[in-house]
């Protein structure tokens, strides 16, 4: 479960979002940590039974640093003001498909699948898909998958607008191909968040992304 004071450092960080506030809230943000970790240890014991491609994972694989890279970005504001939570689910790649789960006030939710793949591995996907849509598409079809997630995400900054090179524009998995994320989400209530069986709940969500995940993996592990 997630804490009222979590949540309250999260927002005051918003508004105090420079070095010496943050070093004046150390008590704070050991409060906070201590639930993040918390919070991780507890969707990981949920996870764990029921996927065994998290098995490699502890709380240290999970967690993200709260200082933000400000090197190539305009806002110069140093840390992160939500939190998040990254299980991979093939510890060998450095973009492997996964589950992640964000909490920020009134913009909560929870993804997974592969996010923005290096051009070798999404070709790999590419071809999975052409040879193997029947299967992606029973996939976000299941009742469960349409649930909670409704469908694949389609950022429009993540399609192609036309067939990619060596694929046809009628190819019968055509839309799927023009993808260059194969993710899915689902927004997470501000209320959900302090319900005592939160963890076991966003588990039971997250849990209905492992076909996808799989047909992924697979797809990056063929040669």
């Amino acid at each position: 479960m997630i804490t009222n004071s979590t949540i309250q450092f999260l927002e005051d960080l918003k508004e105090n979002n420079n070095r010496d506030w943050f070093l004046s809230q150390k008590s704070s943000y050991e409060n906070y940590k201590k639930n993040y970790h918390s919070l991780i240890a507890s969707i990981l014991d949920h996870l764990k039974p029921k996927d065994e491609s998290l098995q490699h994972l502890e709380i240290k694989n999970c967690t993200f640093r709260i200082n933000r890279d400000i090197r190539f970005s305009k806002d110069k504001s140093p840390y992160k003001t939500h939190m998040g939570i990254w299980f991979s689910t093939n510890q060998n790649l450095k973009n492997a498909p996964g589950y992640y789960v964000h909490v920020e006030k009134g913009n909560s939710f929870i993804a997974g699948g592969l996010y923005c793949p290096e051009p070798s591995d999404l070709k790999k996907i590419r071809k999975e898909v052409a040879f193997f849509y029947d299967e992606l598409q029973e996939i976000i079809n299941h009742k469960t998958f349409k649930k909670e997630f409704k469908d694949l995400d389609r950022d429009p900054s993540q399609l192609l607008k036309t067939a990619p090179k060596d694929f046809e524009k009628d190819h019968p998995a055509i839309e799927f191909l023009k993808m260059k994320s194969f993710t899915a989400t689902h927004k997470i209530a501000d209320s959900a968040l302090f319900e005592p069986e939160f963890s076991k709940n966003i588990a039971q969500k997250l849990l209905v992304l492992k076909p996808l995940n799989e047909f992924l993996n697979r797809a990056l592990q063929t040669e």
